[in-house]
Protein backbone atom coordinates (compact mmCIF):
# COMPACT_ATOMS: atom_id res chain seq x y z
CA UNK A 1 0.00 0.00 0.00
CA UNK A 2 1.52 3.63 -0.73
CA UNK A 3 1.60 5.59 2.04
CA UNK A 4 0.59 9.71 1.02
CA UNK A 5 3.20 11.69 2.99
CA UNK A 6 -0.15 13.76 3.62
CA UNK A 7 -2.56 11.24 4.68
CA UNK A 8 0.12 8.78 7.09
CA UNK A 9 -1.26 7.22 10.33
CA UNK A 10 -1.18 10.57 12.96
CA UNK A 11 0.11 8.08 15.66
CA UNK A 12 1.23 4.52 16.08
CA UNK A 13 -1.75 4.42 18.70
CA UNK A 14 -3.99 5.28 16.38
CA UNK A 15 -2.79 1.93 14.02
CA UNK A 16 -2.59 -0.09 17.01
CA UNK A 17 -6.55 0.67 17.92
CA UNK A 18 -7.50 0.10 14.11
CA UNK A 19 -5.89 -3.07 14.15
CA UNK A 20 -7.32 -4.31 17.50
CA UNK A 21 -11.05 -2.81 16.92
CA UNK A 22 -11.19 -3.98 12.74
CA UNK A 23 -9.60 -7.81 13.41
CA UNK A 24 -11.62 -9.14 10.43
CA UNK A 25 -8.35 -9.30 8.33
CA UNK A 26 -7.63 -9.96 4.95
CA UNK A 27 -4.44 -12.69 4.74
CA UNK A 28 -2.71 -12.63 1.21
CA UNK A 29 -0.42 -14.93 -0.20
CA UNK A 30 1.79 -15.76 -3.32
CA UNK A 31 0.70 -17.81 -6.43
CA UNK A 32 -2.37 -19.91 -5.15
CA UNK A 33 -5.12 -18.43 -7.67
CA UNK A 34 -5.53 -18.81 -11.27
CA UNK A 35 -1.69 -17.76 -13.14
CA UNK A 36 0.01 -17.41 -10.19
CA UNK A 37 -2.38 -14.33 -8.59
CA UNK A 38 -2.34 -14.19 -5.06
CA UNK A 39 -4.48 -15.88 -3.14
CA UNK A 40 -6.59 -14.07 0.34
CA UNK A 41 -9.06 -15.04 2.93
CA UNK A 42 -11.27 -13.21 5.61
CA UNK A 43 -10.76 -14.31 9.16
CA UNK A 44 -9.79 -12.52 12.06
CA UNK A 45 -6.34 -11.85 13.06
CA UNK A 46 -5.31 -10.53 16.76
CA UNK A 47 -2.26 -9.30 18.11
CA UNK A 48 -0.89 -11.71 20.80
CA UNK A 49 2.26 -9.39 21.37
CA UNK A 50 3.30 -6.38 20.58
CA UNK A 51 7.29 -4.78 19.97
CA UNK A 52 8.85 -3.62 22.31
CA UNK A 53 8.66 -0.66 21.48
CA UNK A 54 5.12 -0.71 21.11
CA UNK A 55 5.11 -0.88 17.02
CA UNK A 56 3.65 -3.45 14.85
CA UNK A 57 7.56 -4.28 13.21
CA UNK A 58 8.65 -7.12 15.55
CA UNK A 59 5.00 -7.74 17.16
CA UNK A 60 3.20 -11.44 16.87
CA UNK A 61 -0.26 -11.56 15.20
CA UNK A 62 -2.34 -14.95 15.20
CA UNK A 63 -5.24 -16.09 12.80
CA UNK A 64 -6.04 -19.17 11.83
CA UNK A 65 -8.28 -20.58 8.76
CA UNK A 66 -10.86 -23.68 8.01
CA UNK A 67 -8.56 -27.19 7.25
CA UNK A 68 -10.24 -27.35 3.85
CA UNK A 69 -9.38 -24.24 2.72
CA UNK A 70 -6.06 -25.44 0.75
CA UNK A 71 -4.44 -21.17 1.10
CA UNK A 72 -2.37 -22.77 4.30
CA UNK A 73 -0.75 -25.36 2.22
CA UNK A 74 0.49 -23.01 -0.04
CA UNK A 75 2.14 -20.79 2.54
CA UNK A 76 5.44 -22.42 4.05
CA UNK A 77 7.35 -21.52 7.60
CA UNK A 78 9.17 -18.25 6.81
CA UNK A 79 6.92 -16.99 3.72
CA UNK A 80 5.70 -13.90 3.73
CA UNK A 81 2.03 -12.39 4.03
CA UNK A 82 0.03 -9.34 3.63
CA UNK A 83 -2.14 -8.89 6.70
CA UNK A 84 -4.91 -6.40 5.51
CA UNK A 85 -6.83 -4.60 8.22
CA UNK A 86 -9.67 -2.00 6.77
CA UNK A 87 -10.70 1.01 9.27
CA UNK A 88 -13.93 2.74 8.77
CA UNK A 89 -14.90 4.28 5.20
CA UNK A 90 -17.40 6.54 3.51
CA UNK A 91 -18.25 7.56 -0.55
CA UNK A 92 -17.26 11.55 -0.29
CA UNK A 93 -19.72 13.67 -2.45
CA UNK A 94 -18.66 16.98 -4.05
CA UNK A 95 -21.82 18.40 -2.46
CA UNK A 96 -20.23 18.80 1.02
CA UNK A 97 -17.45 21.10 -0.22
CA UNK A 98 -19.96 23.95 -1.46
CA UNK A 99 -17.86 24.93 -4.56
CA UNK A 100 -17.48 24.13 -7.99
CA UNK A 101 -15.77 22.13 -9.91
CA UNK A 102 -15.07 19.52 -7.92
CA UNK A 103 -14.32 15.47 -7.71
CA UNK A 104 -15.43 13.15 -5.65
CA UNK A 105 -13.34 11.05 -3.18
CA UNK A 106 -13.58 8.46 -0.60
CA UNK A 107 -12.31 8.82 3.34
CA UNK A 108 -10.66 5.68 4.70
CA UNK A 109 -8.29 3.97 7.25
CA UNK A 110 -6.59 1.13 6.57
CA UNK A 111 -3.12 -0.62 7.66
CA UNK A 112 -1.33 -2.97 6.16
CA UNK A 113 1.25 -5.50 7.33
CA UNK A 114 3.64 -7.54 5.89
CA UNK A 115 4.39 -10.77 8.01
CA UNK A 116 6.60 -13.69 7.91
CA UNK A 117 4.27 -16.52 8.30
CA UNK A 118 4.64 -19.96 10.87
CA UNK A 119 1.62 -22.64 9.98
CA UNK A 120 0.63 -24.00 13.01
CA UNK A 121 -1.08 -27.62 12.69
CA UNK A 122 -1.55 -28.91 15.94
CA UNK A 123 -4.60 -29.04 18.17
CA UNK A 124 -2.80 -27.55 20.95
CA UNK A 125 -1.77 -24.57 18.93
CA UNK A 126 -5.13 -24.17 17.32
CA UNK A 127 -6.87 -24.11 20.58
CA UNK A 128 -4.42 -21.43 21.77
CA UNK A 129 -4.82 -19.33 18.76
CA UNK A 130 -9.24 -19.98 18.99
CA UNK A 131 -9.05 -19.18 22.58
CA UNK A 132 -7.18 -16.15 22.64
CA UNK A 133 -8.79 -15.08 19.81
CA UNK A 134 -12.11 -15.77 21.16
CA UNK A 135 -10.48 -13.38 24.57
CA UNK A 136 -9.60 -10.19 22.18
CA UNK A 137 -12.72 -10.03 20.34
CA UNK A 138 -15.09 -10.39 23.35
CA UNK A 139 -13.27 -7.87 25.15
CA UNK A 140 -14.95 -5.59 22.60
CA UNK A 141 -18.09 -6.43 23.78
CA UNK A 142 -20.43 -4.66 26.58
CA UNK A 143 -20.50 -7.98 27.78
CA UNK A 144 -17.60 -10.54 27.31
CA UNK A 145 -18.99 -14.10 26.97
CA UNK A 146 -17.32 -16.76 29.18
CA UNK A 147 -15.80 -19.71 27.28
CA UNK A 148 -15.62 -21.84 29.86
CA UNK A 149 -18.55 -24.34 29.33
CA UNK A 150 -17.71 -24.26 25.93
CA UNK A 151 -14.04 -25.34 25.90
CA UNK A 152 -14.85 -29.03 25.86
CA UNK A 153 -16.42 -28.54 21.88
CA UNK A 154 -13.78 -26.21 20.82
CA UNK A 155 -11.35 -28.99 21.78
CA UNK A 156 -13.85 -31.66 19.75
CA UNK A 157 -13.77 -29.36 16.94
CA UNK A 158 -10.25 -27.68 16.85
CA UNK A 159 -8.85 -30.17 14.18
CA UNK A 160 -11.21 -28.24 11.33
CA UNK A 161 -8.83 -25.29 11.32
CA UNK A 162 -5.14 -24.64 10.83
CA UNK A 163 -3.55 -21.83 12.82
CA UNK A 164 -0.95 -19.22 12.03
CA UNK A 165 1.56 -16.90 14.05
CA UNK A 166 2.54 -14.18 11.87
CA UNK A 167 5.61 -12.03 12.59
CA UNK A 168 5.57 -8.71 11.17
CA UNK A 169 7.97 -7.14 8.97
CA UNK A 170 7.09 -3.91 8.29
CA UNK A 171 3.88 -1.88 8.88
CA UNK A 172 2.09 0.53 5.94
CA UNK A 173 -1.04 2.68 7.43
CA UNK A 174 -3.24 5.52 5.51
CA UNK A 175 -5.57 7.36 7.30
CA UNK A 176 -7.39 9.65 4.68
CA UNK A 177 -9.75 11.38 6.51
CA UNK A 178 -10.19 15.07 4.73
CA UNK A 179 -7.24 16.55 6.62
CA UNK A 180 -6.87 18.45 3.79
CA UNK A 181 -9.97 19.90 3.66
CA UNK A 182 -10.55 23.81 6.01
CA UNK A 183 -12.32 22.77 9.24
CA UNK A 184 -16.12 23.72 7.56
CA UNK A 185 -15.73 21.59 4.96
CA UNK A 186 -14.67 18.45 7.31
CA UNK A 187 -17.44 19.58 9.77
CA UNK A 188 -20.13 19.01 6.58
CA UNK A 189 -18.28 15.66 5.69
CA UNK A 190 -18.55 14.02 8.91
CA UNK A 191 -21.93 15.84 9.31
CA UNK A 192 -23.01 13.52 5.58
CA UNK A 193 -21.45 10.76 7.04
CA UNK A 194 -24.25 10.20 9.62
CA UNK A 195 -26.78 11.42 7.85
CA UNK A 196 -26.30 8.67 5.67
CA UNK A 197 -26.21 6.36 7.95
CA UNK A 198 -22.75 4.99 6.54
CA UNK A 199 -22.46 1.13 6.68
CA UNK A 200 -19.06 1.18 6.70
CA UNK A 201 -18.04 2.41 10.32
CA UNK A 202 -18.06 5.66 11.71
CA UNK A 203 -15.35 7.24 9.94
CA UNK A 204 -17.04 10.96 10.74
CA UNK A 205 -15.12 10.28 13.97
CA UNK A 206 -12.21 10.11 12.33
CA UNK A 207 -13.03 13.06 10.61
CA UNK A 208 -13.30 15.15 13.42
CA UNK A 209 -10.18 14.14 15.52
CA UNK A 210 -7.89 13.50 13.10
CA UNK A 211 -8.70 15.71 10.48
CA UNK A 212 -6.33 19.05 11.70
CA UNK A 213 -7.34 22.70 13.00
CA UNK A 214 -7.77 24.49 9.35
Amino acid sequence: MYEFEKYRAPSQDEVTELVRRHPFALIVSNGGGAAGAPTATHTPVIVERMAEDGGFVGAELLGHVARKNPQWQQMADGDSVLLVFTGPHDYVSPTTYADDPNVPTWDYAAVHLTARVTVLEGAEDGMHVVTRTVEELEALEPVAWDMTSSLPTFERIVGGIVAFRFEVLEQRAVFKVSQDKPREVRERVAAASRARGCPYGDVAELVERIGGDR
